[in-house]
């Protein structure tokens, strides 16, 4: 399978954002929240629905996000995402590639990926910010359903500022080898991050049971928590994020 879609969000009359195209492609489907319950605070609101069994191996699906100046958006998604193995050989990819303009402001929470056993996925998030230009960025992974063991996964994620790299980070999920390690995610089951650009970032690292908030060098944050179930993970990672500058705006979303 071969799909792509897109979606851009610009600043309208009043100060509301508005979504000024889309286009969808099955399994991804955005939907935007209808005007009649719109965000309150002006923020355009879309919801990612899958409409099909997606990423299977062999799949290659794209989503393009743009956000025009002084325009803010909330991308959420509706279900969990099961990475499956394919009829033949090959691995699956997804791409993610974020654009924000100058005071921009993007919220992209995505619900879980689940890798299943045999399944071979590749997923990339690029981010790239205009100056003052906001974001937060969710990834949780759950390795495996109930009772079998994950597949392969490979993420990356590319976070830049006004031409200035913030991020630059390489995950790999399934090598047995790395498993059989107590270091290697400290034998959790779940991995949910959360990468923070916000109005102002923490000057030092935070950590507690299973969560930590790291400062990122040349500016943001990564919030990361691990656990044995989704429930928890997501607990932990607000634990984190609790520790942040900026903790009440991001929470209270």
């Amino acid at each position: 399978m071969r799909a792509s879609a897109l979606l851009s969000v610009e600043l309208g009359a009043g100060g509301r954002s508005v979504v000024r195209e889309l286009r969808s492609e099955a399994p991804m489907t955005l939907v935007p929240r209808r005007s009649a319950t719109s965000s309150p605070d002006g923020i355009a609101v879309v919801h990612l629905v899958g409409s099909a069994a997606t990423p299977v191996g062999g799949d290659r699906v794209d989503l393009r996000v743009r956000v025009g100046p002084g325009a803010r958006l909330q991308l959420r998604g509706t279900a969990a995402t099961v990475a499956l193995p394919g009829q033949h050989a090959g691995y699956s990819r997804s791409a993610v590639h974020i654009e924000v303009a100058a005071g921009g402001t993007i919220e992209y929470l995505p619900e879980a990926t689940v890798i299943s056993a045999r399944a071979d996925h590749q997923a990339e998030m690029t981010i790239e910010l205009g100056d003052r230009a906001r974001a937060r960025c969710r990834e949780t992974l759950v390795l495996g359903r109930y009772g079998e063991l994950p597949g392969r996964l490979t993420t990356t994620t590319h976070l830049v500022r006004a031409g200035m790299p913030l991020l630059r980070q390489r995950l790999d999920i399934g090598a047995h080898r790395l498993a059989a390690s107590t270091g290697y995610l400290a034998g959790a089951r779940v991995l949910a991050t959360e990468t923070l650009v916000w109005d102002a970032d923490p000057t030092e690292p935070a950590s507690g049971q299973w969560w930590s908030l790291a400062p990122l060098a040349a500016g943001g944050a990564l919030a990361t928590a691990v656990a044995a179930d989704a429930v928890t993970a997501q607990r932990r990672l607000a634990e984190a994020i609790g520790h942040h500058p900026d903790a009440k705006a991001l929470l209270a979303r």
